[in-house]
């Protein structure tokens, strides 16, 4: 069996068996494509081309054309799968991707707004939707949200009514690898969720059904009677749309690093350490597999801690 057909039935396992999400098997697919070309280049089609030699030429000439650490670590790890799977399948003798090394990545800190930043921006969004209009009374729920329970951006736009238990303050997420968790939220998150449910959710429900009788496109405007979230035009709101959002919020909060939406995830898991919570008790509310991902907030918090402490002590 060539490469390229391996390679359709090793992306449906990882899809299917293994329950990657389809931004994680894109990355698979791109990275694995390059090496199957790579291989073609040296005359392999069949799945013995790939050997510990052509990996390492693989890799070293991905960094002779300038690609960054992170992206050659995360190539080298799409091969490692790839030929861990076609060992098992018995189409290599032994696997040589585990003696397949490539750079470490190098791990930046990342971003996280201050305390006082947050309560600012939310009490500007707040002040924006006091009159009522209803995506803007969404957009204070979904940043409520964001930080109370430290969600990715894909688990809250994947959010269903049956997912928000009200009465108890979960919601029910799938995260990656098809993992379900409850993970709660508090009172001023509870508070803009119930306004937006019960006020300005179906005023864009019933606005899309305005749309509708208008003679609009029924596809663009019908409304998406599960979704939590739902745009201006009654559809599921999307990853982009709150990428959006959060961008223009923080823009305006002095600080470096990425925009997006994990900024509040990032924000929520320090800022719980800080206030003295259990490590094991932190990676369980994020839903990691690994202690070591959600370490990476206990740097966060010493840094934090030495910038303060060179601020404010005497003799720093």
């Amino acid at each position: 069996m060539n490469l390229d057909r391996l390679l359709d039935d090793y992306l449906s396992h990882v899809a299917i068996e293994r329950g990657y999400s389809p931004h994680t098997v894109a990355a698979y697919r791109s990275d694995l494509i390059e090496l199957i070309a790579f291989a073609e280049t040296r005359g392999g089609v069949e799945a013995t081309a790939i050997d510990l030699p052509l990996l390492r030429d693989w890799l070293w000439t991905a960094t002779e054309r300038g690609l960054a650490r992170t992206s050659i670590a995360r190539r080298a790890a799409s091969a490692r799968g790839f030929t861990a799977w076609l060992t098992r399948r018995g189409l290599l003798d032994a696997d040589p991707g585990v003696r397949l090394k490539a750079p470490r990545a190098q791990r930046t800190l990342p971003r996280v707004v201050t305390e006082q930043a947050v309560t600012d921006a939310l009490s500007a969004l707040s002040a924006r939707a006091a009159d009522g209009a209803p995506t803007e009374v969404r957009d204070v729920a979904i940043i409520e949200l964001l930080y109370a329970s430290a969600l990715r951006v894909s688990e809250l736009v994947g959010l269903d009514l049956g997912d928000v238990d009200r009465r108890r303050r979960i919601v029910r997420v799938l995260g990656k690898g098809s993992k379900e968790r409850m993970v709660p939220y508090g009172a001023p998150a509870a508070r803009a969720i119930d306004r937006y449910l019960d006020e300005a959710r179906p005023m864009i429900v019933a606005g899309a059904g305005t749309s509708a009788a208008a003679g609009k496109s029924a596809v663009s405007v019908s409304a998406d009677t599960h979704a939590v979230f739902l745009g201006a035009r009654g559809g599921r709101m999307g990853v982009r749309s709150v990428y959006r959002l959060v961008a223009a919020i923080l823009a305006e909060i002095p600080g470096t690093g990425p925009s997006g939406p994990h900024a509040f995830r990032h924000t929520a898991a320090t800022h719980l350490l800080d206030g003295g919570a259990d490590l094991r008790a932190v990676q369980e509310f994020l839903g990691h597999a690994s202690l070591g991902t959600t370490q990476i907030y206990t740097h966060v918090s010493s840094e934090r801690l030495k910038q303060s402490y060179r601020t404010a002590h005497p003799r720093a």
